[in-house]
């Protein structure tokens, strides 16, 4: 896939095709701007997990977690599957996994303590 380039010349539409681009993935980066949503999104990226799952491993209330849950599933990053009670969460595509990816290897490594 391309990246949609504004270049002069281009109509009108062809602008405003781009700049809707921009505008969406400008929304998707403010939902991945919470550090709580991208451990989140790090935790389901191996498997599924249910809420009081993530809550354990983050050692956070469970109001804030399904808190972040519902943004995230919101913009479409989660996915949810029911088994009885219990409500079970996974990355929402392979898109994210691979966005999350790159965005970890554009940060430099950190100090082994």
């Amino acid at each position: 896939m391309h990246l949609p380039t504004p270049r002069s010349g281009m109509s009108d539409h062809e602008l405003q095709g781009v700049s809707t681009k921009a505008r969406e993935a400008s929304e998707l980066l403010k939902a991945l701007a919470h550090h709580t949503r991208l451990m989140i999104l790090c935790i389901l990226a191996e498997e599924e997990k249910t809420v009081g799952q993530i809550e354990d491993i983050l050692g956070m209330q469970q109001a804030m977690v399904s808190q972040q849950l519902a943004r995230l599933r919101m913009e479409g990053l989660v996915n949810t599957r029911r088994d009885g009670r219990m409500i079970y969460y996974s990355v929402g595509n392979s898109g994210t996994l691979s966005l999350l990816r790159s965005l970890f290897v554009m940060l430099p490594e950190t100090a082994k303590q």
